[in-house]
């Protein structure tokens, strides 16, 4: 068994390289740019909502206030007439990536003390390689992609958009695992 002080330099290492990976993914590569399309009619919409003043949060519209309502007329109704959405309005003017970053570094972060807790719990100094690759790689895989399916699953994204942020995970995890793989104890 390994203690997580004693994983420091891997989690610390494989943060800094998922981050660095993700800038790539991001920056350079670009398959994500597909992610989002342009609303229909975008300056009317923008327009049309202005002047509600909608402070930042997530919304769906039309909104059920109640289990009853979902199977009112009136609801059903609004359902047919659509449209049906969830929204997330941010609030208005540039927005810094510098938190985003911070809490993406952070994030990732967490995940290495998870894999480092969990892989260090199974295997001890002077563990094979690729069993700790092996390990460490799944744990990082369920830290960094499985519950973005649920954003499919219940929030109607994109399956592609999913499918591209598997494979990112994909690629975080087998960094990850490189990581642990090469310093471990």
């Amino acid at each position: 068994m390994i203690t997580i002080t004693a994983l420091w330099l891997p989690i610390l290492l494989s943060a800094v390289i998922v981050f660095i990976m993700s800038s790539i993914i991001h920056m350079v590569l670009g398959y994500h740019k597909s992610d989002f399309t342009s609303l229909p009619s975008e300056e009317k919409v923008s327009e049309a909502l202005r002047e509600f003043n909608i402070p930042a949060g997530e919304y769906v519209i039309p909104k059920p206030h109640g289990s009853g309502d979902v199977k009112s007329p009136e609801y059903q109704e609004k359902l047919k007439k659509g449209p049906v959405a969830f929204m997330t309005f941010m609030p208005n003017g540039q927005s810094s990536m510098t938190g985003s970053l911070i809490q993406w570094f952070m994030y990732s972060i967490v995940v290495g003390i998870f894999v480092a807790y969990v892989t260090g719990r199974i295997y001890g100094p002077d563990a094979n390689y690729l069993d700790v690759f092996r390990f460490s790689g799944t744990t990082a895989f369920l830290g960094y992609s499985l519950a973005l399916v649920q954003n499919s699953i219940w929030y109607h994204r994109k399956w592609s958009t999913t499918f591209k942020n598997l494979v990112d995970g994909l690629i975080y995890a087998l960094l990850t695992a490189g990581t642990f793989g090469w310093l471990w104890p």
